[in-house]
């Protein structure tokens, strides 16, 4: 079972792809950028042409995306609002089941604080990966976490 997690913005979109059967395999991660002056409409339109990409070329059976924070910055809030309607509508398009998990509740799974590092997070998954160097950026590894979850919390492995 080939599982894509998501950590949606619009600079920057991570992913992470694992394989998940007897035992927790990683197979890719990376980002999506967006030029910062490409018009939003273009940059969204870049978001899902990248990801179909991602979609083709792995196979997932399963999309893991992180459900959206309202912090005090509205603005950045509606912009990764957008990004990720554009990754849901993208995951529907191509029939794959969309799980959705809250940030907080991700850390609080794989490091038992829900308020963990950025780097407390990218070691756990590097570890829980057996990958020789931690897992950057910090959007890729949040993204291989999402998946990481999806993996431990349905009981997949």
């Amino acid at each position: 079972m080939i599982i894509l997690g998501i950590d949606p913005g619009t600079a920057t979109t991570g992913y992470g792809l694992i394989k998940g059967q007897k035992k927790i395999e990683y197979l890719a991660h990376g980002v999506i950028k967006t030029p910062v002056g490409m018009p939003m409409g273009e940059r969204l339109l870049l978001i899902r042409q990248q990801l179909k990409k991602v979609i083709v070329t792995y196979k997932p059976m399963t999309v893991v995306i992180e459900q959206l924070f309202f912090g005090r910055n509205a603005k950045t809030a509606m912009m990764v609002g957008q990004a990720r309607g554009v990754i849901l509508m993208t995951a529907s398009e191509a029939k794959l089941p969309i799980f959705e998990y809250q940030g907080l509740w991700v850390k609080r799974k794989l490091s038992g604080d829900g308020h963990a590092s950025k780097k407390m997070i990218q070691q756990v998954v590097r570890k829980t990966l057996g990958l020789y160097r931690l897992p950057k950026p910090d959007d890729a590894a949040d993204a291989l976490a999402l998946a990481i979850c999806y993996l431990i919390h349905e009981k997949k492995v």
